[in-house]
């Protein structure tokens, strides 16, 4: 398996149907809900050489893209996905890193977040610094906000007034230096800790969100 990471460009334009087609399978399959992507969006991010693609040979097999908000005080990798025959081959962690330090290269004074469902990228967002918060810590940007209307669980999201969904917020100081390896463990404690006090929390919305559903 040979595969190349890199900066996505104008040339990689073609792949964009397909990458938006990956996102919504794996939302499908997950059934956590996930905010859908549109090939013009995605076209415009390599345009501007915020993308990251992983080619094996002439077929796209992951991506993700960088967006900011607020004048970039916050920035957000966005829209990670790997193929499923490519899943737990490292390869995820590739893609993030390389969006990371483009990110950092970019926009060295903000603050990167993100919210995800996904406990693998929850782990790799802890090693590479990201703390979890409350989405009050988030961005206020409409703008961001408003790509969560595709997502399933929108509904849930809405009747918190923004405080909580079955994401989680993670967020990084791009100003500050990456964890040390000896760092990164006690970082991930910190951070299933903090998910175990925020789980009871959500249950009990998804239990009356689900009763007001019946």
């Amino acid at each position: 398996m040979s595969i190349q990471v890199m900066v996505a460009s104008n040339e990689h334009i073609p792949f964009a149907e397909t990458i938006c087609e990956m996102m919504e399978s794996s939302a499908k399959v997950r059934g956590t809900g996930i905010a859908k992507r549109d090939p013009a969006y995605i076209r415009r991010k390599m345009e501007e050489g915020k993308g990251v693609i992983a080619l094996d040979g002439e077929a796209v097999v992951g991506f993700c893209y960088i967006e900011s908000w607020d004048e970039q005080k916050y920035v957000a990798n966005s829209g990670l996905i790997v193929h499923p025959d490519y899943r737990g081959t490292g390869l995820a962690r590739q893609i993030k890193l390389q969006t990371f330090n483009l990110s950092k290269k970019m926009f060295p004074n903000a603050k990167l977040f993100g919210i995800t469902t996904s406990l693998p990228v929850m782990k790799i967002n802890s090693e590479l610094g990201y703390k979890p918060v409350t989405f009050s810590e988030l961005t206020k940007d409409e703008v961001f906000w408003k790509g969560c209307n595709s997502c399933v669980n929108v509904d849930i999201l809405t009747r918190t007034n923004r405080s909580m969904c079955l994401c989680t917020a993670m967020v990084c100081d791009l100003s500050q230096t990456k964890p040390t390896e000896v760092d990164k463990p006690k970082a991930w404690n910190r951070f299933t800790d903090f998910v175990k006090s925020r789980r009871a929390a959500k249950s009990g919305i998804l239990k009356n969100y689900n009763d007001d559903k019946k």
